[in-house]
C-alpha cells in the first residue's frame, strides 16, 4: 500500500519512481493532482515538500492549512530528519562520512538544468554511512543537513561514486556500469522524522519508513 500514514491533518505517501510530485513542464498529472482526483472530499491537499520525479519514497501531504504551516515551520527550523538510501557505483570509502560542497543551479545551452559544485553556490552538507558493500556497488544511507535541489545526487557524483541509474550526473565517472545502464534512479526516501501536530497544541514525534519498491529490490539483488 502506498499510504504510509493518514489522519485528519496529514497524508504520507510512498511515492513510486517516475511520478512527479506535481504537474508542469511536460507532466500533465503529478502525485498531488492524482490525490486530489482520488480524494475529492478533501477540500485541502498540499505538498509539504518535494521529491525528484525519479526518486521514490516518503512524501508528506497536508490536509489543512494549519498542518501545512506547522510542517513548513519544522522544515525551516531543520527539525525534520530525512533519511535516504542510495546504491552507488564502486566502493564508497569508510572515511567519507560528510560531504560539504556548495551547490549552484546551472542551465546548459540545451536548456537542461543541472546542479554543480561551485565556490559561489549555497552551503550544502550531507552525511553518509555505508549500509552494505560489494565489489561494484555500495548501498549508502544519506542524511542531508541542508535541502538543496539534487543535493544527494550531486554530492555522490562529486565523491566519484554517482548513484546507479542517475543519467544526469553519471557523465564520464563510470566506465563499466555492470549491466545497470537501464536501472531506475537508485535513490529512495527511506524514512522521515517530524513532529505531528496533535490536539491541545501539542506534538508527537513520528518516524515513518517507506519500503523499497520491486524495481529497487531487483536492482539491489544484482
Amino acid at each position: 500500500d502506498s499510504v504510509l500514514y493518514e489522519d485528519d491533518q496529514l497524508l504520507v505517501i510512498n511515492k513510486p519512481s517516475g511520478l512527479a510530485v506535481h504537474g508542469g513542464s511536460g507532466v500533465n498529472l503529478g502525485l498531488i493532482e492524482a490525490l486530489r482526483t482520488k480524494y475529492p472530499e478533501h477540500q485541502f491537499l498540499e505538498l509539504v515538500h518535494r521529491l525528484d520525479r525519479d526518486t521514490s519514497g516518503a512524501v508528506l501531504i497536508a490536509k489543512s492549512r494549519p498542518a501545512l504551516k506547522a510542517l513548513h515551520a519544522q522544515f525551516r527550523d531543520d527539525t525534520v530528519n530525512k533519511i535516504y538510501h542510495l546504491a552507488v557505483f564502486g566502493k564508497w570509502p569508510k572515511y567519507k562520512v560528510m560531504v560539504d560542497a556548495p551547490l549552484r543551479k546551472n542551465e546548459l545551452k540545451s536548456g537542461e538544468r543541472m546542479v554543480v559544485v561551485s565556490a559561489d553556490g549555497k552551503p550544502s552538507q550531507t552525511r553518509f554511512s555505508i549500509l552494505n558493500r560489494s565489489d561494484k556497488f555500495t548501498l549508502v544511507e544519506a542524511k542531508p543537513i541542508t535541502g538543496r535541489t539534487h543535493q544527494i545526487r550531486v554530492h555522490a557524483a562529486f565523491s566519484k561514486h554517482p548513484i546507479v541509474g542517475d543519467v544526469k550526473y553519471i557523465q564520464n565517472l563510470v566506465e563499466d556500469q555492470g549491466g545497470m545502464e537501464k536501472a531506475r534512479l537508485m535513490l529512495h526516501a527511506r524514512a522521515i522524522e517530524f513532529d505531528l501536530p496533535i490536539k491541545g497544541g501539542k506534538t508527537q514525534r513520528m518516524r515513518l519508513e517507506a519500503e523499497y519498491d520491486e524495481r529497487y529490490m531487483q536492482a539491489l539483488e544484482k
